[in-house]
């Protein structure tokens, strides 16, 4: 499951950060929240596949930010190159 890939591995949290660390080129895959709001999640899908970034969609926010280890949902989680 999707959620698992984001549980073991180093993630960069947010909208904002996801789009930096892309810029710096130091992700690997994108991690969106189908229940979050567009204007949040929009530039972050287009940049991703600007730059050839896998998106995948996962239902939940809450469970994206469950996966990650706070206690809010995250719209946005970028998975960082190792």
């Amino acid at each position: 499951m999707s959620y698992d890939r984001v549980r073991d591995s180093q993630t960069i949290i947010g909208t904002k950060q996801a789009v930096k660390a892309m810029r710096d080129g130091s992700v690997k895959e994108l991690f969106v929240a189908l229940d979050a709001d567009n204007w949040v999640t929009d530039l972050a899908i287009t940049f991703a596949r600007e730059i050839g970034v896998p998106v995948i969609l996962v239902e939940s926010k809450r469970e994206l930010g469950k996966a990650c280890g706070i206690h809010v949902g995250a719209a946005v989680v970028a998975i960082a190159v190792e």
